[in-house]
């Protein structure tokens, strides 16, 4: 159950992408031909007036089609209702608005889960651990996710984001230093040596941290209180996700490895579930966020590939040629295709399940 919510809400977050793009051209008066969730063969399809709606057969995406870009339309060429006989502006609009809907949706999630749910209650001392990136530093120390850190070479790490970021620094400062961890697993105190890997200067262990929450919620006092920390979530997930797909540039070799593809993303859907509706919020707000970040960028296939190219039409004063566009989506279309190849066959093989089989 907890792998199938996390599929179905990762389907939701297609859905309001690629909405998003819809209604802004069906808005706008400009026609659409199709709305597909996935990619490759129609599973179910359905036709309402002119627009073919479809379920396919890969789960990887989705797309609104326009008969711009169809051969056999009957459709006059210079019908100033095709999307590329519109103006710019409203062209721009078409092609940001499946962004921005993932980014209005995080928000809504944040903004719902704590009207409803309650304002966390104060965190209690020490940092917890929610993620390890196999062959760090944290890993050969057999730190694990759900360890809670409560001081670092007896420094008491205190509560809160203060507590995270102390132990930040204490990393970063100390590369190759062996560090004397206490620690908590599964109510049991114990104390481990971490020894911070050496990378550009400064420390790294190869784990995500939070806050050590207690889990307890309480009412929201005001609406301000309730807009400020749903904003404060807001950002912080957003600053996050654009950290990380940053170090993929500045930070290759660590950050590489930290890329998730469908079969990680469903599973760490189905790891927060089991935490119950607060765990499916936290995970739609974070994918929703990463979506829109992902196809913000300049690359073929994505939104802010399509804005480029519509940036360089307005800078030229007429289109980009079309063999040019042609060889950008196919270009796209075989980056997209090989890494989430390689993604799922890495992510497969990462799966606790899987290991247990091929260590028999």
């Amino acid at each position: 159950m907890n792998i199938f919510a996390a599929l179905l809400m990762l389907g939701l977050l297609i859905v309001v992408h690629e909405a998003g793009h819809f209604l802004a051209a069906t808005l706008q008066g400009i026609r659409v031909s199709g709305f597909s969730i996935g990619f490759g063969p129609a599973l179910i399809k359905r036709q309402r007036k002119g627009v073919t709606y479809a379920l396919r057969a890969l789960p990887l995406g989705g797309f609104v089609a326009f008969p711009d870009n169809d051969e056999d339309s009957l459709i006059s060429p210079n019908d100033p209702d095709l999307l590329r006989n519109r103006p710019i502006p409203q062209r721009a609009l078409v092609i940001a608005t499946g962004v921005l809907a993932n980014l209005a949706f995080a928000l809504v999630v944040l903004l719902g889960q704590a009207a409803v749910a309650g304002l966390p209650a104060d965190p209690n001392p020490g940092v917890l651990v929610v993620s390890v990136q196999p062959g760090g530093a944290a890993a050969r120390a057999d730190l694990q996710p759900g360890d809670k850190i409560l001081s670092v070479n007896s420094f008491a790490l205190g509560t809160g984001q203060p507590g995270v970021e102390a132990m930040v620094n204490l990393v970063k400062t100390a590369p190759n230093e062996t560090l004397v961890v206490e620690r908590v697993r599964h109510n049991q105190l114990d104390r481990i040596d971490l020894k911070p890997s050496y990378l550009e200067g400064q420390g790294r262990i190869g784990a995500q941290l939070q806050a050590n929450l207690s889990g307890k919620n309480r009412p929201v006092r005001d609406p301000g209180e309730l807009f400020y920390y749903a904003g404060t979530q807001f950002t912080h997930l957003i600053g996050q996700t654009v950290s990380g797909y940053a170090s993929l540039i500045t930070d290759f070799k660590v950050a590489a490895g930290q890329v998730s593809g469908p079969v990680k993303i469903v599973e760490m859907g189905a790891q927060l579930s089991q935490q119950g509706g607060s765990g499916l919020v936290l995970f739609m707000a974070l994918i929703s966020i990463n979506l829109a970040v992902l196809n913000a960028l300049p690359l073929p296939l994505l939104d802010g590939g399509q804005m480029a190219l519509l940036l360089i039409e307005g800078i030229r004063g007429r289109p980009v040629p079309e063999r040019l566009q042609l060889a950008f989506a196919q270009s796209g279309l075989l980056l997209f295709v090989s890494l989430t190849l390689v993604l799922i066959i890495r992510d497969t093989s990462q799966l606790s399940f899987v290991q247990q089989f091929i260590s028999r």
